[in-house]
């Protein structure tokens, strides 16, 4: 059976009907929401036999309700976006280490747990924009973003946003909290406005002219190259991009990721399916579907993130974003980031 999207936490915890704990199936657990993901679960189960029941709803809210139902929840996978999330279920002790040959060998070391408690399925660059006409010398590492000259420039998201997180996660793994500490309160100083809205309203922000700078994820800007984004899609070629830190550390990447749960009752299904997401006709479908970047060397990238060009990865073990995870949030509040 196909069980009903559920997304408010109050519909989370009100007692649906579990999936079935059959031997032909997998439960699912996705915070991701992307149509094109219909693919991937028909795909699967046209090629094991094996049906996908899953349930939908936002990542913090699907931990809740995992660490809720214990050692009796259904869910045999957990599949949700950023690194600094699917930590928090790893820090919660509900990801079991996972001993698989295909995912070891096609996932880069930095894209999945030490462990293989969480795999990465598809990645995402963490990118500087700007306006070409307003801005002849742009930013080249997320450093530049502090710099007195961009002062009055930048847009950027609030520090309770994950993205924003992880970034400075990242940049105290490489550089450790005192740097990342004055790398906070120099962005904090650049800002054209309080931090608000999402990613593409970043962006919409360089259209609108009230910001000159914006950080944003890649797919933001590579989706408004495929399809309409009311705002942007129009002016979409007076916005120029940066991968970051190219002669540094690389871009700052972050992932959809995948864990098997120590409870599941149909482990060796959901082992398979997490291996059927590094298939290279997964792997088409997971980057496509959302305008990502593939994890699997040699699998095509869609035209709208081909556009963006190439770009070296930030190798740092992605576990560091959740390890981290409250020390940056820490940061942002004492330098009065909001």
């Amino acid at each position: 059976m196909s069980l009903p999207r559920i997304l408010p936490l109050a519909c989370i915890l009100a007692g649906l009907a579990a999936p079935a704990f059959a031997q032909g199936e997998v439960n699912l657990y996705s915070s991701r929401h992307y149509d094109t993901d219909e693919r991937l679960y028909s795909d699967f189960e046209d090629q094991t036999g094996i049906k996908v029941n899953r349930i939908e709803g936002k990542a913090d809210e699907l931990i809740t309700r995992l660490k809720s139902e214990g050692v009796n929840s259904p869910a045999d996978v957990l599949l949700t976006v950023d690194a600094g999330r699917i930590w928090r279920a790893e820090e919660a002790g509900l990801l079991d280490s996972v001993a698989s040959d295909d995912l070891t060998s096609r996932i880069p070391a930095a894209l999945r747990h030490p462990d293989n408690r969480w795999f990465g399925v598809s990645t995402r660059a963490r990118m500087i924009f700007f306006d070409k006409d307003r801005v002849a010398e742009p930013p080249q590492s997320y450093a530049d973003l502090a710099d007195p000259k961009y002062k009055g420039m930048v847009c950027a998201r609030s520090s309770s946003n994950i993205y924003m997180q992880s970034l400075l996660a990242a940049k105290i793994a490489h550089n450790g909290a005192d740097a990342a500490r004055d790398w906070a309160a120099g962005l904090k100083a650049n800002l054209a406005r309080d931090p608000q809205g999402g990613d593409t309203d970043q962006l919409r922000g360089i259209i609108s002219g009230e910001c000159d700078i914006a950080l944003a994820n890649s797919y933001y800007f590579a989706r408004a190259l495929r399809v309409d984004v009311k705002g942007l899609s129009d002016e979409i070629d007076s916005i120029g991009w940066v991968f970051p830190d190219q002669d540094g550390t690389g871009t700052h990447v972050n992932i959809s990721a995948g864990g098997v749960l120590k409870s599941a009752p149909n482990r060796a299904n959901a082992i398979l399916f997490l291996e059927y997401l590094v298939s290279d006709s997964a792997q088409a479908y997971l980057a496509a579907g959302n305008d990502e970047f593939p994890v699997v060397a040699g699998v095509g990238k869609s035209a709208s993130v081909v556009q963006l060009g190439e770009f070296r990865a930030d190798d740092l073990n992605l576990s560091a974003l959740g390890i981290n995870q409250a020390e940056a949030q820490k940061i942002y509040n004492q330098v009065g980031y909001e």
